[in-house]
């Protein structure tokens, strides 16, 4: 639907490098200056629906296909509403252990996105050639380094899959815990692994520090500048970043915050819907509205790494830490520039591998007993919330007393950040078009704000 006063509106689609489908137009007066731009998904995914009817304990292992990157966290997020559902609270070492498999799915998510998603933008230019400004031409403008990055995001993933038996479609944890215990030869082998992942983890944050980020700064913090909110999950004790368990801050633009515990996201969070895409449009729910109006929004607020590291009043690891002060002396907080994400992205990296290390070092994390041993079909309603590597993740589900789901809800991160990818894409447009001139590295530039993401 064009604006009335459009002249001439430029579609570019699909954006490329992100794990999901998307497109969007920027609509043009006669001047050749942005009237107003959006970013559309246009695919219908359906999973709320036909999960209804199906016992909840089978849930898991339906709605890990929601996402081929991301499968881990709605397999855990799903298990975590089943308890409540089945009315089930899983034993130290099988809660544990899900945390564990969570961390280790995060750990390659972030080397992928960095890397081959995000790196060719930065290491390339964005003003490259399409057809080298892509993982292959990172590989050929840093091979030895692409080599590191090949290998330890394969060896992360295959060392989940032999622990976990699935790296992708993973059906591992279940209802009321874990489906086995750890063996002591393999956590002596997956804390190997991990020590290699946190070695590489603070190299990468240093390369970019060093060689990346600095080339760019201009452009991070004029272009997906906007003010926002900002939600994500801290530790109730000491408000550290966490990722697994915990309760969602919400952080209004000025820096200003409300906790408040997973079951009670609907009185916080609220729903808008528009007629040009699928994905829908949640908002600050005191706001009483939604505005996509970049230089004064109401109501959005963003998730993943970014956003995290905004709320949280400190990283859970010393690594991690060091890191966040150094970040916020530079952009103070809440940062806005959606380019940051990708840097904080990294911070995260370091956090996630220090965090399987601290688990791994869990004398508990051995412990035979991993699964509440009665679970009985019921009537029940449970909420089971996650950080997922592009935010928070909320599953609501509702059984009857055959166990069977009657209502399920899914917030998921992407439709969290819409509002916002919608306005990186707008402001965006708005900083880099004037008089109608643009070229593949501007259009290239303006897919980076929705890139950051990791949508």
């Amino acid at each position: 639907m064009a604006s009335p006063n459009t002249a001439k509106t430029i579609r570019v689609a699909p954006v490329t490098r992100i794990e999901g489908h998307a497109g969007f137009e920027i609509m043009l007066d006669d001047s050749g200056n942005v009237v107003d731009a959006r970013m559309a998904i246009m695919t219908l995914r359906g999973f709320e629906k036909f999960v209804v009817g199906r016992p909840v304990e089978e849930v898991r292992d339906i709605v890990n296909r929601i996402c081929g990157i991301c499968p881990w966290n709605h397999h855990l997020a799903s298990c975590k509403a089943a308890d409540g559902c089945l009315g089930v609270t899983p034993p130290p070492a099988g809660r544990k252990l899900r945390e564990l498999c969570h961390m280790l799915a995060f750990i390659p998510d972030k080397i992928l996105h960095f890397y081959f998603l995000a790196a060719p933008d930065f290491v390339l230019g964005p003003d490259a050639d399409y057809s080298v400004r892509n993982v292959v031409g990172v590989v050929g403008a840093a091979p030895d380094l692409a080599k590191q990055v090949v290998h330890m995001r394969y060896k992360v993933q295959m060392a989940l899959e032999k622990f976990a038996g699935k790296v992708i479609h993973p059906i591992a944890a279940v209802p009321g815990g874990y489906s086995r215990p750890m063996l002591e030869e393999e956590r002596k082998e997956l804390l190997a692994v991990v020590k290699e992942a946190l070695d590489f983890s603070v190299f990468s944050l240093n390369f970019a520090k060093e060689n990346v980020f600095p080339k760019y700064l201009d452009v991070i913090n004029t272009v997906g500048v906007f003010p926002s909110g900002y939600l994500g999950t801290v530790r109730p004790s000491d408000g550290a970043l966490e990722f697994h368990d915990g309760e969602l801050r919400m952080m209004d633009q000025n820096g200003n915050y409300e906790q408040f515990k997973y079951h009670e996201y609907q009185d916080y969070i609220a729903e808008h819907v528009e007629p040009w895409t699928y994905l829908k449009f949640p908002y600050m729910k005191k706001a009483g509205k939604i505005s996509l109006d970049e230089t004064n929004p109401v109501g959005v607020y963003r998730v993943n790494c970014l956003a995290r590291i905004n709320v949280c009043d400190k990283m859970a690891t010393p690594l991690a830490q060091k890191e966040l002060e150094i970040f916020r002396s530079a952009f103070g907080r809440p940062a806005h520039q959606t380019l940051l994400y990708n840097y904080a992205r990294l911070i995260e990296l370091i956090q996630c591998c220090e965090r399987a290390e601290e688990l791994l070092n869990d004398p508990e994390i051995t412990s035979r007993e991993v699964r509440h041993q009665k679970i009985e079909p019921r009537a029940g309603e449970g909420v089971g919330c996650l950080e997922a590597p592009r935010g928070t993740l909320i599953h609501h589900y509702k059984t009857d007393d055959n166990g069977l789901v009657t209502m399920a809800n899914l917030v998921v991160a992407t439709g969290h950040n819409n509002a916002g990818m919608n306005l990186g894409v707008k402001q965006a447009a708005k900083a880099l078009i004037k008089d109608g001139k643009y070229d593949q590295g501007v259009l290239n530039t303006i897919e980076m704000t929705i890139r950051a993401y990791d949508p």
